[in-house]
């Protein structure tokens, strides 16, 4: 019998999945830990978002089926979707930065919410598939900057170009599933998921907190900060995917549960900016000053407090956290100082990947 809030292998094994953004930081995590878990990974991606990236260091493309084309192009897509034909489909595949989205606002939303009305129109054409997982962000609520965690039921909105993406693609997310996958029309069962501000190692994204850290640690510099005193949910990526993972396991048999799901951390685990370029960087122990205020003025708004309240995950799905923020600054950091003494990377990534497992108590019989 399975563990509550545990993964099961024999679920996953030989399980047919295709994950759009394979080869981006979540995307290559989520590959290795599905091929862990015994699955057959197909993906659909955009090239190689960064480099270096996680992908190509660790070998993810020997792993997976992958085909390279734009979430914007539907037939091909659709010709991938019936050529795989996933039993279940994560779509993580996005524009996933703030910043980057007021330099590219269309491109962002053409990427955000038109891509999630691709994928789900090819599953919709394609049929067949009997799970689809959909990320979107935690920045998808209006924000008004308060201390208690938002909630699933609570209203969408965004000021800046990426946030009102996410919402858009929410939106989206809903349309489909109340017109061509209820329960009374069968198919798909399809929900949403929102995570916090993932860290881990293997991430060289711009403009995000822990990749800039290492980039400044490896040139000898201060850490750049904007927004010192923001609040965030952070959590490692472990924490995140579980409960992606989780909750396509438990959709397979329940289409209740097809609908919007938060997994953040702990409140505790929500911490300024300044506190986790601090402690990352004593971690990191490269002995450079750990981070310096940019005070000039920047018109581009980012939210100054941001919790999620994933209380749902925890009663119905008996999903949690398993990492403390300590855990998963440790973590990350052990990733990048091995890397740099040329640890291998994909061996890296799944022995953390089966510790993390061991923890959550994986069914393996």
């Amino acid at each position: 019998m399975t563990t509550p809030g545990a993964l099961d292998a024999r679920f996953w094994s030989s399980r047919r999945v295709l994950v759009t953004g394979h080869t981006g930081f979540k995307g290559s995590w989520l590959s290795l830990w599905l091929h862990r878990l015994g699955a057959t990974v197909s993906g659909y991606s955009l090239g190689v978002p960064t480099e270096p990236s996680l992908f190509d260091v660790a070998r993810v493309a020997e792993l997976v089926e992958g085909d390279e084309g734009d979430i914007d192009d539907l037939p091909r897509l659709t010709r991938l979707m019936a050529r795989v034909a996933p039993d279940v489909v994560i779509h993580l595949a996005a524009q996933s930065l703030v910043r980057a989205s007021y330099d590219d606002p269309v491109g962002t939303f053409r990427t955000n919410a038109l891509g999630t009305a691709h994928v789900l129109d090819a599953v919709r054409q394609v049929g067949g598939v009997r799970v689809v997982v959909v990320a979107t962000s935690d920045k998808c609520y209006r924000n008004y900057e308060r201390d208690r965690g938002y909630r699933e039921v609570d209203e969408l909105g965004g000021v800046d170009p990426y946030s009102a993406s996410k919402a858009c693609a929410e939106l989206v997310v809903e349309a489909y599933r109340r017109s061509f996958f209820s329960s009374v029309m069968g198919g798909a069962s399809v929900a949403s998921v929102r995570g916090g501000n993932v860290i881990g190692g293997g991430d060289w994204s711009p403009d995000r907190l822990l990749p800039d850290a290492v980039r400044a640690a490896r040139d000898g510099e201060p850490l750049v900060l904007r927004n010192p005193s923001a609040v965030r949910p952070w959590q490692h990526v472990l924490d995140c995917l579980g409960g992606y993972l989780l909750l396509a396991q438990r959709l397979w048999d329940d289409a209740s549960l097809a609908r919007p799901w938060n997994f953040g951390p702990d409140d505790r685990t929500a911490q300024p900016v300044e506190w986790m370029a601090g402690r990352f960087r004593s971690l990191l122990d490269d002995g450079a000053p750990p981070w310096k205020h940019d005070d000039r003025a920047d018109a581009r708004h980012e939210a100054g407090v941001l919790r999620l309240d994933s209380s749902q995950a925890r009663t119905q799905l008996g999903w949690r956290p398993r990492l403390s923020i300590e855990e998963a600054l440790d973590l990350t950091a052990t990733w990048y100082r091995e890397l740099g003494r040329d640890a291998d990377a994909r061996s890296m990534t799944l022995a953390q990947i089966d510790a993390y497992t061991a923890r959550t108590e994986t069914v393996h019989c």
